[in-house]
C-alpha cells in the first residue's frame, strides 16, 4: 500500500466548528479532536455521553479519536477502544454525515484488524452513496478503499488478483473521467495495472500521471513521489526481466521522461 502514514488519515466529512464551546462537552470534544488533541477529546466526549441523548454521538468522536492515537502508538488498547466505542452506539440516532463517520471509522478499524475484504465493502458504499464528502474527504475514502482491495488481494490466487485488480482500475478510470485532478485515481491506475502483470500499461498509467500531477493543488508533488516509488521499485525491476533488459536501462527512461516533463 502506497505512503502507509498518508494514507491512514482521521475521519474525514466532520464539520469543522470555528472553536470549542466551554459550556457544550459534546462540541467541545468535536473541536478538540479537529485539533489534534485527541487526549481532551476522549475526556471531553466521556462527559458529553453523560446528557441525555447523546451517548452515540459522543462515542463516535471519541472512536475517532482512539483511532487517531493508535496510528501514532500503534497500541492495542487504543483500537480495542475504538472498535468498543463504534461497537456500543446507536447508528439510527446520528444524523446523515455523523452516518457516513460512522461507516469510514469502521471501516478504518476493520482494515487495521486485516479484514480487508470488509473494510473496503464499507469504504465503496460511502463512495457510491457520496453524501456529504468533499473533493478531498472522496478522495482519501477511495484511497482507503483501493489500498483495502489491494491487501485483500495479495494472498489470492492469479485469477482472483486479476479481478480485484481490474475493480480497482476500473473504479479509478471512471474517477479520472469524472475528476481528472484526482491523484489518487492517477496513482492506482498504474499501481492496478502493475497488480495484474500489465506492466506497459503500469508504464503508460505512470508516465501520464506524472503529467497530470501538475493538476493537483501541491501541482502534483505527492502524487508524483509517489508515482516514483512505485516505478522504481515495482514497474521497473518487473518490465526489466519481462523485457530481459537491464534494470538501469528503464530507469535511465524513466529518469529521462521525468526531466522532459518537470518544472
Amino acid at each position: 500500500m502506497r505512503r502507509l502514514g498518508s494514507i491512514l488519515v482521521a475521519l474525514i466529512v466532520c464539520s469543522a466548528p470555528a472553536a470549542a464551546d466551554d459550556k457544550d462537552p459534546l462540541e467541545r470534544a468535536r473541536a478538540l479532536y479537529n485539533d489534534g488533541r485527541f487526549d481532551a477529546a476522549i475526556a471531553s466526549a466521556d462527559q458529553a455521553r453523560l446528557a441525555p441523548g447523546r451517548a452515540d454521538r459522543a462515542d463516535l468522536i471519541a472512536a475517532r479519536a482512539y483511532l487517531e492515537r493508535f496510528r501514532g502508538s500503534g497500541a492495542p488498547d487504543d483500537l480495542t477502544n475504538a472498535r468498543e466505542r463504534l461497537r456500543r452506539l446507536d447508528p439510527q440516532r446520528l444524523g446523515a454525515r455523523e452516518r457516513v463517520e460512522f461507516l469510514v471509522g469502521a471501516g478504518e478499524t476493520l482494515f487495521f484488524d486485516e479484514s480487508y475484504g470488509a473494510a473496503a465493502d464499507l469504504f465503496d458504499s460511502v463512495l457510491t452513496r457520496n453524501e456529504g464528502l468533499a473533493a478531498d474527504a472522496r478522495e482519501r475514502v477511495l484511497d482507503w478503499w483501493a489500498s483495502a482491495l489491494d491487501r485483500e488481494a495479495r494472498p489470492r490466487t492469479d485469477i482472483e488478483r486479476q479481478a480485484v485488480y481490474q475493480r480497482i482500475r476500473g473504479r479509478m478510470q471512471e474517477e479520472m473521467a469524472a475528476r481528472p485532478a484526482s491523484t489518487v485515481a492517477a496513482y492506482w491506475v498504474s499501481a492496478a495495472a502493475r497488480g495484474q502483470g500489465d506492466l506497459q500499461a503500469a508504464w503508460d498509467a505512470a508516465q501520464a500521471g506524472w503529467v497530470r500531477a501538475g493538476l493537483a493543488t501541491d501541482r502534483g508533488a505527492a502524487l508524483r513521489a509517489d508515482l516514483d516509488r512505485l516505478v522504481l521499485r515495482g514497474i521497473v525491476p518487473e518490465r526489466a526481466k519481462a523485457l530481459a533488459q537491464p534494470p538501469d536501462v528503464l530507469r535511465q527512461d524513466w529518469e529521462r521522461f521525468k526531466e522532459r516533463w518537470s518544472r
